[in-house]
């Protein structure tokens, strides 16, 4: 079911054409395509070690592609410096390391870094949109708090607001809702729609089918550093495709045109994973 993931068109914000990529000889992302328009929330799914994490990291330029083009509102990424592409992708971690002796204002600030010129750090606009988001997410009281003491949903909320202060075009989260209960994974990814809602271009790496289903317009299924699909969830995710690429049988629920999924256990006949006491 290897699909080209679209062609580039008048309406598209972020084309990726033919990348292809590898971190020894071998080839760990094998030609990929993407089309995606301007406030656009895509989900990445696929098993580890398919290449939703790698992509990232080429789109972001913390790795060199071996070939392909990558363009952003009308600009190769290829040709931007680092504090160029700084200003116009951010890149949300999982987690923030719990070591670092910050306060959450502090943290939140290292957001405003590109924007620094001089001999000095923020301004009074800096401080002015610093503020703003830590109210928008709900880390305001916590200004002071260092970040060891956060929890794991305000760790989170602190997350994306240090990538909303860049103020950039697109935004790459890995993983938003790996350590957080089912409050904070809903939480987080309401914000996270309703900065696509307002224009920000979201790309989104999960394991969670559900929650990617439920909050993306468009899906892309990876498998072995190759796109297996891409497109609205409604018509990507099947029994089929998801028992392709995860090796796991599913049954869909369909609810208001969203399909949720549900695992099935290995029949009688097919091999699971068995414990002998």
């Amino acid at each position: 079911m290897q699909c080209d993931a679209g062609k580039a068109d008048s309406c598209a914000y972020l084309t990726i054409e033919n990348l292809t990529f590898g971190y020894t000889a071998k080839d760990n992302l094998k030609g990929l395509n993407l089309v995606a328009n301007k406030g656009e929330f895509i989900g990445l799914l696929g098993p580890n070690g398919s290449g939703k994490t790698t992509l990232m990291r080429c789109i972001n330029r913390v790795v060199g592609i071996r070939g392909g083009a990558i363009n952003l509102d009308g600009e190769d990424l290829l040709l931007k410096t680092r504090k160029e592409m700084a200003r116009i992708c951010t890149t949300v971690p999982a987690d923030i390391p719990t070591d670092l002796s910050l306060s959450t204002t502090e943290f939140v600030t290292l957001g405003r870094a590109p924007y620094v010129s001089g001999m000095f750090w923020e301004t009074e606009e800096d401080q002015r949109i610093v503020d703003k988001a830590m109210y928008d997410f709900g880390i305001a009281h916590y200004a002071e708090r260092r970040l060891h003491e956060l929890s794991s949903g305000e760790r989170a909320r602190a997350l994306l607001a240090k990538g909303v202060v860049q103020e950039p075009k697109l935004m790459m989260v890995d993983e938003p809702s790996a350590h957080l209960d089912i409050k904070y994974k809903v939480q987080v990814m309401e914000m996270l729609r309703g900065l696509a809602h307002s224009g920000l271009t979201v790309i989104m790496a999960s394991h969670d089918l559900n929650l990617v289903t439920r909050y993306c317009d468009k899906v892309m299924l990876l498998h072995d550093g190759k796109i297996i699909d891409y497109g609205r969830c409604q018509d990507v995710i099947t029994e089929r495709s998801i028992e392709e690429v995860f090796g796991v049988r599913i049954k869909i629920i369909w609810d208001s045109g969203i399909p949720y999924i549900i695992p099935r256990p290995p029949s009688d006949d097919e091999e699971g994973f068995k414990i002998e006491v």
